[in-house]
């Protein structure tokens, strides 16, 4: 299949961090580890190597065997659960929220770009395992975002109430959900198949973790996916250590509150600001913070308490009852898998690289991080329109004002662009500038004044035969425009939009194939894919 690329900064919708990341700038070095390049894998494998337990490896495919006691799993997702017990099997993890039926396309790219950096780093490293790992969010709270997905331009939307984590809820009134989409989807064999997929994994299971669960091993368990729920007893008695040390010294809040301020005086923003205790108490329906006063731990908006011997003691009793937050998560992450690299969005780095003196000061490993792959898909029609259009891949990522306006110049038989008369005027305003200065220089004011009114005049006059020329060229300026819409559904990249559904009524299973054949996590750039 035919494919172009982009860098991700031409492409105008990564921030001046990531991009600066991407080209390995100076003043980002401080805040990751090592740079995901193949070579810079072999002194992570050996950090990782030297501090990770056989106890933990145990506990970690015990974990995975129960979990998956339910599912049908592919040999090799199996033979990758078994080598976990192995002190040379490392994990290359992505991890999302638990979106209905997906939710955005970069859902796919994020898992795709783990299997394939597994299989790249075992051509470059066959003494090893490489297992790609997708860390189901299963402990989020914020329901209204997890709840809907994009379908042909509307939401097909999960009304109900929810609390507590969202991997608990039960699967109630997917049923409904169902049939909005079934009567949108139209007939076919790709159309039976996405009713089958979803039917199967929301109407057979009980809850939305393992509704998850069953759809992403559907998608990629031939391809070894390993699929974890980090929401579980013996997986956070691991933890409770750290839990214990984040209750009682707060290292987390100091450690990330100096490395905010540091990127703050760098120019960028932050992603996320720490609290003084960056973990919650889960119940059934609950999920609040922990809070520190005056010596007593309490829930937040209930009446549940702590002194510090009982929080203790409840740690002890109940570790899987203490849920990190956006903090913490990864640090849960890093202590539990024997974890190479994170792949994750733009938005997921940058709290990332807020992260690792605390790592540091915890003495656990800090990963290789990595921006997962991004994907723009087209069609062959729309390639063909494309080009008899004469719109390159780089003017397609415009915003569509400056899209237009640039087409409306290059399609047009005058030239709009006035820029030979406003050198021509600021050459003569130079003369008048001399004058001035010779003659008199309270004149000066003078002519700077009138210099600036006519370019505003020039200015006027190159927007109003703009206007007119769109006019005139309407039905080609529609037609660029319309593809746009289409390739850039809201005004927004493709992957961040629209579900994979849509493209699967399309494609089918190629959609998958040609994904997996045509992402290359490490190449570190934007993919334009035809199918």
């Amino acid at each position: 299949m035919p494919t172009d690329c982009i860098s991700f900064r031409d492409t105008n919708y990564f921030s001046s961090l990531i991009c600066d990341y991407l080209d390995e700038n100076d003043q980002i070095k401080p805040f990751y580890n090592r740079f995901p390049k193949r070579e810079n894998f072999k002194a992570q494998i050996e950090e990782k190597k030297s501090t990770f337990q056989k106890s933990t490896r145990t506990v970690l495919v015990n974990t995975l065997k129960t979990q998956y006691k339910e599912l049908e799993v592919s040999e090799l997702t199996n033979q990758n659960i078994e080598s976990l017990i192995e002190q040379n099997t490392f994990t290359i993890t992505t991890g999302h929220q638990l979106n209905l039926f997906t939710g955005p396309l970069y859902f796919l790219y994020k898992i795709i770009s783990a299997i394939n950096l597994s299989k790249e780093l075992k051509e470059t490293y066959p003494e090893y395992n490489f297992v790609p790992v997708y860390w189901m969010a299963t402990e989020d709270h914020d329901f209204e975002e997890i709840n809907y997905f994009n379908f042909k331009g509307k939401k097909v939307k999960w009304s109900r109430g929810a609390s507590g984590a969202v991997g608990h809820l039960n699967t109630e009134g997917l049923d409904k959900v169902l049939e909005v989409f079934t009567a949108n989807l139209g007939f076919g064999a790709n159309a039976n198949t996405l009713k089958k997929l979803f039917r199967s994994a929301y109407l057979e299971h009980e809850n939305l973790a393992d509704a998850t669960r069953f759809l992403a091993n559907e998608l990629f368990g031939n391809y070894g996916l390993v699929i974890i729920d980090a929401d579980n007893r013996d997986l956070k008695s691991q933890f409770a250590p750290y839990v214990k040390k984040e209750l009682t010294e707060q290292i987390s809040f100091t450690k990330v509150s100096e490395t905010n301020e540091k990127i703050n005086n760098l120019g960028f923003n932050v992603q996320v600001n720490p609290r003084e205790i960056n973990l919650f108490y889960l119940k059934e329906g609950l999920r609040e913070r922990i809070v520190e006063q005056n010596g007593t731990y309490v829930v937040n908006d209930t009446n549940i308490s702590f002194t510090e011997s009982e929080i203790f003691a409840e740690l002890d009793s109940h570790p899987e009852r203490f849920s990190p937050n956006v903090i913490m998560r990864p640090l849960y992450q890093e202590v539990i898998l024997p974890n190479l690299c994170y792949i994750g969005g733009g938005g997921e780095l940058a709290y990332w690289f807020q992260l690792k003196s605390y790592f540091k000061a915890v003495n656990v490993p800090f990963p290789i991080l990595l921006l997962r792959n991004s994907v723009l898909v087209k069609t062959a029609k729309q390639s063909e329109k494309l080009d008899k259009l004469g719109v390159s891949i780089n003017e397609l990522f415009l915003n569509q004002e400056e899209l237009v306006n640039q087409q409306v110049k290059k399609l047009s038989k005058i030239d709009i662009d006035f820029s030979p008369q406003k050198e021509h005027l600021h050459n003569q305003f130079k003369a008048l500038y001399k004058l001035a200065e010779e003659t008199d220089k309270s004149f000066l004011g003078a002519v700077a004044a009138q210099e600036k009114k006519q370019l505003k005049g020039l200015a006027n006059l190159e927007k109003r035969l703009l206007k007119a020329q769109k006019r005139k060229l309407n039905d080609q300026i529609s037609r660029i425009t319309e593809i746009q819409n289409q390739l850039f559904p809201g005004h927004s990249l493709q992957e961040r939009n629209l579900n994979f559904s849509e493209l699967y009524l399309e494609f089918g299973h190629q959609l998958i194939q040609q994904l997996m054949l045509n992402l290359q996590p490490l190449k570190g750039d934007f993919l334009i894919l035809e199918l």
